[in-house]
């Protein structure tokens, strides 16, 4: 039977299912690998499950017996795709699992920066209303996005699905992306960045993408923008958000996912963390129950077409 093996099974939660991987595979979970266990781990596994972990030369040169990586996730810039291609070892992404988780996150991360959701709950929440003996409280102000522009990078599953979603709201929608969008305007990155009054980052991470979102287009953005970050870290400069949002340049910042996770605590967004106008998450976007289960379900069936010789999300062609 195949031997397959998952190295961070803790992150992707202890409530969902192996059962479809059990039935293609002979499997070995391990919560957590050390970047100096990883060699030893996968040196004789025929398919190598990871979601977090970077896999390049250095740790799978020894892995002989190795067929088949499966990412659990769309965006594998953890995968040394180059290496894999080299060595005929198959590398499988799974694509469209947390469309719907992803976008539910953006938007609740708008929607709070927007109408200040936490000082507006916290305020009844401390008694403060209570003992205001004023009947509402309409500070700090806040606004409709009806009528507002929402821009959206990368217009994939994720960001079509958002476009939608922001469309109900009687935004205006703007999208950037490689190709022209058939259902929106697209326009160049430095356009949307100067006229957006929402900007949401969907793109992966490719050398093309690397620092996208620059100190230059941030300045360049409208005072009081709300960015969100549902990408990955190191598509922005996030130096620069961490100051823009600071100065107020940035009227509200959301962000799921960072250049280096956990957040540390040198990290320059670490140091505004507990601003008012910032929501920050911990790489939760994607990881839905549902979505979670999905994407363990979609590994199981690119596992199933790898050994029966079809091309099913296959990355590395």
């Amino acid at each position: 039977m195949i031997h397959a093996v998952i190295l961070d099974g803790a992150t992707l939660g202890e409530d969902i299912s192996f059962a479809s991987l059990e039935e293609r595979a002979s499997l070995t979970v391990y919560p957590l690998t050390p970047p100096e266990e990883v060699a030893a781990r996968i040196r004789n596994a025929q398919v190598v499950i990871v979601n977090k972990i970077r896999l390049n030369e250095a740790n799978l040169a020894g892995a002989d017996a190795l067929k088949l990586i499966c990412v659990a996730a769309t965006g594998y810039d953890n995968i040394d795709v180059a290496y894999c291609r080299r060595r005929g070892i198959a590398v499988c992404n799974v694509l469209g699992y947390s469309t719907d988780s992803v976008a539910q996150l953006t938007v609740a991360m708008v929607l709070e920066l927007i109408l200040h959701l936490p000082e507006m709950s916290g305020y009844v929440r401390s008694g403060a209303y209570t003992a205001s003996g004023v009947a509402n409280r309409l500070t700090p102000a806040f606004h409709e996005l009806a009528g507002r522009t929402w821009g959206i990078i990368g217009a994939g599953n994720i960001g079509k699905k958002v476009a939608r979603i922001a469309e109900t709201f009687g935004c205006r929608v703007l999208v950037c992306r490689r190709r022209p969008d058939p259902d929106y305007p697209a326009v160049d990155i430095d356009t949307l960045c100067r006229e957006a009054d929402i900007i949401s980052v969907h793109t992966p991470l490719t050398d093309e993408t690397r620092g996208l979102i620059s100190r230059e287009r941030i300045a360049a953005m409208k005072p009081g923008v709300i960015v969100v970050n549902v990408a990955r870290g190191a598509v922005a400069d996030e130096a620069a958000l961490a100051d823009a949002v600071r100065t107020g340049q940035i009227g509200g910042l959301g962000v799921d996912v960072y250049s280096a996770e956990p957040l540390p605590a040198d990290h320059p967004l670490y140091a505004v963390r507990e601003l008012p106008n910032v929501c920050f998450t911990p790489h939760m976007a994607w990881g839905a129950v549902e979505a979670r289960q999905r994407c363990i379900d979609e590994i199981a069936e690119n596992i199933r077409a790898f050994f029966a010789g079809e091309c099913r999300c296959r990355v590395d062609r």
